[in-house]
């Protein structure tokens, strides 16, 4: 059995990777040091850099401009975005993507090729109301008395990133009888009446939207109603945030292995200490666990085990993402406080890139529920079985 990535997943890495390599978090404030949000806008030439190596458009169908790749390949990009701290909506999109390649109907040859070709930038919202609630319930939907298959939304949804600045918003939304459903909506003034928007500002300094709705109609073409296109979307994002945590931990790994390497402690480098080595053989050991729950999770998404559990593997898809979460906000938080610990009065400088790659680590650690949220659910899961 080959366990290995094909050949368009890895080309798609290395395109990643060579679109990356001239971003460096150092050029963008500490949010330690910025009043209110460190930029206004996402990374729009790095975006439109993205867009030109087709890597906007990998995800969409052929029919639509695309390479039909799927989560395994998303992770890939995301892990390469993690490692420079991209300020891009990359799993936004990326996620949205895939989910209107499945669930979207009309609306994905509508959205998907301005979508692939940097046109077009689509958010979403996961958080709910207060981020410790399922986000579904946070906003109710109600169909429009007038018979035009047109839908009324209210509610909010908070911490919605790049909702500022996104040419929509994907957001999911609950009907009375208990179905869940994504709407798309336009964040630009005037576009909604009953739309507003509210500032805040993340744990890593990058702003964020509270959006609020009072009776916002949305168009029926604007709405999916296809079962499941909520949990794929939730999904998806909760592992590309793997990803993405995935490769902030393997670039901290790697830059404290270099510091360690070359610096030196009674004239040796502190690298050959044992305290030091213990260390980093146990953050290592994190990151690759990091690594094989991530891509476990990927792949249950991706060859559609989600939707299609079998007798051979007992517990849904929902364990492996789980885990993978579990691993993902414990294992990063780890590595960036040992590579302070490591890198001794260097690492407690806000102002060097360390400080950055801490602050995104303790944003994705909570991100879509910390480690104990996803350890509960897991929990439920087992429990479950017969």
């Amino acid at each position: 059995m080959d366990f290995g990535f094909t050949e368009e997943q890895r080309a798609a890495a290395e395109a990643a990777r060579a679109v990356f390599s001239g971003t460096s978090p150092d050029g963008v404030p500490s949010p330690a040091l910025s009043r209110g949000p460190a930029a206004e806008d996402f990374d729009r030439a790095l975006w439109h850099r993205l867009a030109r190596a087709d890597l906007l458009s990998l995800y969409a169908s052929p029919e639509h401009g695309g390479a039909g790749l799927g989560p395994l390949a998303l992770c890939l990009v995301l892990r390469e975005a993690g490692a420079v701290l991209a300020r891009v909506p990359l799993l936004e999109c990326g996620a949205a993507a895939l989910t209107l390649r499945t669930h979207g109907g009309s609306a994905a040859a509508r959205l998907l090729p301005p979508l692939g070709r940097g046109e077009l930038v689509i958010t979403t919202a996961a958080h709910g109301r207060t981020g410790h609630e399922p986000a579904e319930r946070a906003v109710r939907a109600l169909p429009s008395a007038d018979g035009s298959g047109a839908w009324l939304l209210h509610g909010e949804q908070t911490a919605v990133p790049w909702g500022h600045t996104a040419d929509r918003v994907l957001l999911p939304a609950h009907t009375d009888d208990g179905r869940a459903l994504l709407a798309l909506v336009r964040p630009a003034p005037g576009a909604h009446p009953g739309l507003t928007l509210e500032e805040q500002v993340s744990t890593n300094g990058e702003r964020l939207a509270r959006v609020r709705l009072d009776a916002v109609r949305v168009d029926g073409q604007e709405v999916i109603t296809a079962e499941g296109a909520w949990d794929r979307l939730r999904a998806l994002l909760t592992v590309g945030t793997c990803a993405l945590a995935l490769g902030i931990g393997t670039e901290v790994c790697r830059t404290t292995s270099e510091y360690t390497g070359r610096r030196e402690q009674f004239g040796f480098p502190i690298a050959t200490f044992q305290a030091v080595a213990v260390q980093a053989a146990d953050r290592y050991i994190d990151l690759r666990a990091m690594e094989a729950t991530l891509w476990q999770a990927a792949w249950r998404i991706e060859s559609g085990a989600a939707e299609s559990d079998g007798p051979a593997c007992p517990l849904p898809a929902d364990a492996d993402i789980a885990v993978a979460k579990v691993w993902a906000a414990e294992g990063v938080r780890r590595i960036v406080q040992t590579a302070q610990h490591l890198h001794g009065g260097y690492g407690a400088d806000i102002s060097s890139p360390l400080h950055r790659y801490h602050a995104w680590a303790k944003q994705l650690e909570l991100s879509l529920g910390p480690a104990a949220a996803h350890l509960e659910a897991l929990g439920d899961l087992l429990a479950e079985q017969p």
